[in-house]
């Protein structure tokens, strides 16, 4: 691995240098600091400080544990508060263990279009969203495999339940979504993290990563929230054109090859067909992090597609309330539905669904048979009691639906 993003510290700077570059580089230090503390990762005046806290939490060492069930803890913690910055812990700590991960849960990563990230340009990552912990973390590593610097990412304070968890994410260049807050609080919340957006991109120069949509498309039919983009475009000068053009929107296509999590899906897709109602809980949530962890994977792959500046600054402003934010969208949309890399099991779902032998080409009777009895097995893992033939049939067709849905959308952008 090679390098990730420099983060900036006050005694890199010696007598000589710009007095400008001072003032401004005081000026981001004291903001990250004073308006955006919440929210914001954890800087290298606070990485040891917050790592030792992390080290002491009794739910952080079962964490460990649970992963690294031979882990010598005590060892591992000297090992870690060794750690000098964030970036040496991205890289020795991180990289180690989601490499680890990888080889352990997957038949490896692969990434293409890596040409369209300008190694000395900053860019707001928007991406499909498949995996609750991993996208983005996957994401970070195939950066740091690419020469490229690694991105800060946007994560839901819905899934920081314990303390020692926000320290972690904080610690690893995380910055903190707001998603409970009361309607009231909700405009300034998106205004707050629109402008820390804008901060890190423009003043900071460090890219982000954010998910296309609140939450993931438990049924891999990826689109863009409005909500999104419009709250991308509270920050900054100009008109809503302008606002996203200074934050360099550049879609990613993220392809699992098997979704660990997809019978859970199937679960609660079932439960909520049965009580409308029904919601999950967190032990739940904790569950869907470590089957997504933990879980086989198949091959990953990302595709990152150009910037979309030129398209953006080329669509027609017709003066209709909302007509822009729904361009962009839909610009998002089909830049990450063509970028898909579709895999046998995409393609067998497809046509078992469509009832067609449009792909039959592409995949072996060996592929089909594999995918399918794949599918059985994840199916037999729904634990709901009194489960009716024709919900059965529900089940098939939506885990199915998860697989075949990239496929209609690539065909739809292409």
């Amino acid at each position: 691995m090679s390098r990730s993003k420099r983060v900036f510290k006050f005694d890199d700077m010696n007598d000589t240098d710009n007095n400008v570059a001072d003032i401004s580089a005081k000026t981001v230090l004291q903001m990250l600091h004073e308006d955006y503390a919440d929210i914001a990762p954890y800087d290298d005046t606070q990485f040891h400080e917050r790592l030792e806290a992390m080290t002491r939490e009794p739910g952080f060492e079962h964490a460990i544990r649970y992963i690294m069930p031979d882990v010598d803890f005590e060892m591992f913690c000297r090992n870690l508060l060794s750690i000098k910055n964030q970036n040496e812990f991205q890289v020795k700590v991180m990289g180690k263990f989601l490499t680890d991960l990888e080889k352990a849960t997957s038949d490896g990563i692969t990434f293409d279009g890596v040409e369209n990230v300008d190694p000395a340009g900053q860019y707001t990552f928007i991406s499909n969203h498949r995996d609750i912990v991993l996208d983005a973390s996957f994401l970070n590593l195939s950066m740091i495999r690419a020469d490229r610097s690694v991105a800060q990412v946007a994560i839901g304070n819905n899934l920081l339940i314990y303390e020692w968890i926000t320290d972690l994410v904080k610690l690893n260049r995380s910055f903190i979504v707001k998603r409970d807050v009361r309607r009231l609080e909700a405009l300034e919340a998106a205004r707050k993290l629109s402008s820390y957006i804008h901060f890190a991109i423009t003043r900071m120069k460090e890219s982000v990563w954010i998910a296309q949509r609140e939450g993931r498309a438990k049924d891999s039919n990826d689109r863009t929230q409005e909500s999104l983009i419009k709250m991308l475009a509270l920050a900054g000068d100009g008109d809503v054109r302008g606002k996203l053009l200074d934050i360099n929107l550049l879609p990613v296509s993220i392809s699992y090859e098997l979704d660990p999590n997809d019978y859970l899906k199937v679960k609660e897709f079932l439960l909520k067909r049965r009580d409308p109602e029904f919601k999950k809980s967190q032990r739940d949530d904790l569950l869907s992090m470590e089957t997504g962890l933990l879980g086989n994977k198949g091959r990953i792959h990302f595709h990152f597609g150009p910037c979309i500046n030129n398209e953006l600054a080329a669509i027609v402003d017709n003066g209709e309330h909302g007509a822009m934010t729904r361009a962009v969208c839909r610009l998002i949309d089909r830049t990450i539905h063509a970028g898909y890399k579709l895999f046998p099991g995409n393609l067998v779902a497809y046509d078992v669904l469509e009832k067609t032998d449009r792909f039959v080409g592409s995949y072996t009777d060996e592929d089909k048979s594999r995918f399918l009895e794949y599918i059985d097995g994840q199916l037999k893992k729904v634990d709901v009691s009194d489960i009716s033939d024709e919900e059965r049939d529900f089940m098939f067709e939506t885990i199915l639906s998860m697989y075949a849905n990239p496929v209609r959308n690539q065909l739809a952008a292409l």
